[in-house]
C-alpha cells in the first residue's frame, strides 16, 4: 500500500534519509523543513516539500493545508522527526532557552500531531510515529533540556496512544541512541548561543568538551549507527498490522532500556554519570 507519509525536519540526517527510503518505496512523501533554502533543496532533489517551522503555528498550519492540497485531504502517515539538542548543564540555562527547546521538540509536534489527528480519524486509519530518544527514558549530564523535552514527548505519546484507542489510529515511538546525523554541530551551535562558560560552575568540563567537538573529535561513537537503523524502526512502525509502543535503536537504548528495568537509581545514576561523556 503506497502511503501518504508527512515527515518533519528533513534538511540533513534522519528526516532526509527517511524521507529518501520512503520515497524510493514509492510512497507520496510531504518532505519538510524550516528553511526555505532547505525546502528548494528537496524540492530541486524531487521531493514535494513546504516549509515547516515547528516554532509558528502560522506556518505549521500553512503547511497542514499545502499537505491535504496535495494529497487532496488524506494523510495517512506522520514522522514527527524534527528536533534538536540544547546542551548544558541545568543551572545555566535561561528560561528563554528552554522554552525555546520545548517549542520546537514537544510543542510544535503537539500542535502538528493535534492538526493531523482530525484527518486520520475521519480515515478510520493513520500512524503517528515520533522520534524520540534513549534521553527519553534516561538522562545524561548536560543534556538536561533535551532530556526534559523527550521525558516529556514520550509521555505525551503515551497518552496519545490510550487517547486514540478504538479510532484506527496508531501511535509508537522510535527511541534511538547516538545516530549519525548533524545533531552535535547543531548543538555546538546552540551551545554557544545559549551557554555563559565564563559565569558558570561547569566552566572546566565545559572547556574540554568544546575543544574536542570543535578539533571534530568524536564525530561518532563506537555504537553509532547510520540513519538507515531508524528508518528500519519505521518502516515496521508503517507497516506493521499492530505496530509496536516503542522502538528500540542502537545498542545503548537496548542497555540502558534493561538497566532502568533492573538497576538501583543510585546504580544507575553512577553508570549514566561515566557515559555522559
Amino acid at each position: 500500500m503506497k502511503l501518504n507519509i508527512l515527515v518533519t525536519g528533513c534538511s540533513t540526517g534522519i528526516g532526509k534519509h527517511c524521507a529518501l527510503r520512503l520515497k524510493e518505496e514509492g510512497h507520496h512523501v510531504i518532505a519538510t523543513a524550516r528553511l526555505l533554502e532547505d525546502v528548494e533543496k528537496l524540492r530541486a532533489e524531487g521531493f514535494t516539500a513546504f516549509q515547516l517551522d515547528l516554532d509558528s503555528s502560522e506556518s505549521i498550519q500553512t503547511a497542514v493545508q499545502q499537505t491535504l492540497e496535495y494529497t487532496q485531504g488524506r494523510v495517512d502517515a506522520l514522522f514527527n522527526n524534527g528536533a534538536y539538542g540544547q546542551p548544558g548543564a541545568v543551572e545555566d540555562l535561561t528560561r528563554n532557552a528552554l522554552r525555546d527547546q520545548f517549542e520546537t521538540n514537544l510543542f510544535g509536534t503537539i500542535e502538528l500531531t493535534n492538526r493531523i489527528i482530525p484527518v486520520m480519524r475521519r480515515q478510520g486509519y493513520g500512524r503517528i510515529v515520533m522520534n524520540s530518544s534513549v534521553l527519553g527514558f534516561v538522562a545524561l549530564k548536560y543534556r538536561g533540556a533535551y532530556n526534559a523535552s523527550k521525558f516529556a514527548l514520550e509521555g505525551i505519546t503515551d497518552t496519545y496512544r490510550l487517547e486514540l484507542k478504538g479510532s484506527g489510529v496508531e501511535i509508537s515511538l522510535i527511541e534511538p541512541g547516538p545516530i549519525e546525523s548533524d545533531f552535535r554541530k547543531n548543538a555546538l551551535a546552540k551551545f554557544k548561543a545559549n551557554i555563559n562558560t565564563e559565569q558558570s560552575a561547569h566552566r572546566s568540563t565545559y572547556e574540554g568538551v568544546l575543544a574536542r567537538l570543535e578539533d571534530g573529535d568524536p564525530k561518532s561513537g563506537a555504537f553509532t549507527l547510520p540513519p538507515e537503523a531508524v528508518y528500519q524502526a519505521l518502516k515496521k512502525a508503517l507497516e506493521s498490522s499492530r505496530p509496536r509502543a516503542r522502538y528500540y535503536v542502537t545498542t545503548p537504548t537496548y542497555l540502558f532500556g534493561v538497566l532502568k528495568r533492573l538497576l538501583p537509581t543510585r546504580w544507575l545514576d553512577a553508570i549514566l554519570s561515566r557515559s555522559s561523556g
